[in-house]
């Protein structure tokens, strides 16, 4: 029985080592395969291959929990924060080159790598979002734009436009079931009553 449990861990231990090296290995030939591929058939069908191989894989539970694995792990922590200048400087060298820009064109034109893309980043882009809009120079940023005509005149477009009203729905029909908005509102309606009982008092004193 106990040697039994032994070659079961075994197995599993081997798994997850397998699966962490695949995930290491496939993240890299992405990356190496976009660069490379220039246009070429063979490339662009390594570079497809390559990245479903990795969507395949991060959208795997055994995949997922290997990543947490990974990111549990003191050294590789810690060899993160040691190399996090090489790192940051390698990815902005990488992005800025031409066949950086390249290959995130192609990935993003993939709409299931956008999306994957997306749902992933949501969270830093909505502090990012929240950061932005306390900056004033982007907020001056911002109204510049919006005081553009030409960008008056495609918003107004955009909100007459059927999709636009459907969405607007969707989004004020979520707001007014939220919970925390319904929090909200009550809070308001209860202060607005206190407020005017006082000025009621006050007035027939």
């Amino acid at each position: 029985m106990h040697n039994k449990l032994q070659g079961e861990r075994s197995r599993i231990n081997v798994k997850r080592d397998l699966l962490l090296m695949m995930l290491a290995l496939s993240f890299m030939s992405i990356l190496t395969a976009g660069c490379a591929a220039n246009g070429e058939s063979a490339g662009q069908a390594d570079y497809e291959e390559t990245k479903n191989m990795v969507i395949d894989i991060l959208n795997t539970d055994d995949g997922k929990k290997a990543l947490k694995e990974v990111m549990k792990d003191k050294e590789i922590k810690q060899a993160i924060v040691l190399d996090e200048q090489a790192v940051t400087e390698t990815i902005q060298t990488t992005l800025t080159s031409e066949k950086g820009k390249e290959f995130w064109k192609k990935a993003f034109e993939d709409p299931e790598f956008a999306e994957s893309y997306a749902k992933s980043m949501r969270t830093e882009h909505e502090k990012l979002m929240k950061s932005l809009m306390n900056d004033p120079d982007y907020q001056k940023m911002l109204m510049g734009v919006m005081n553009d005509p030409e960008m008056q005149k495609t918003l107004q477009e955009a909100m007459k436009s059927q999709e636009f009203r459907k969405h607007l729905q969707k989004v004020i029909d979520e707001t007014l079931s939220s919970p925390l908005y319904k929090a909200k509102i009550e809070d308001t309606l209860l202060k607005a009553a206190e407020e005017a009982g006082k000025q009621g008092q006050g007035g027939g004193s």
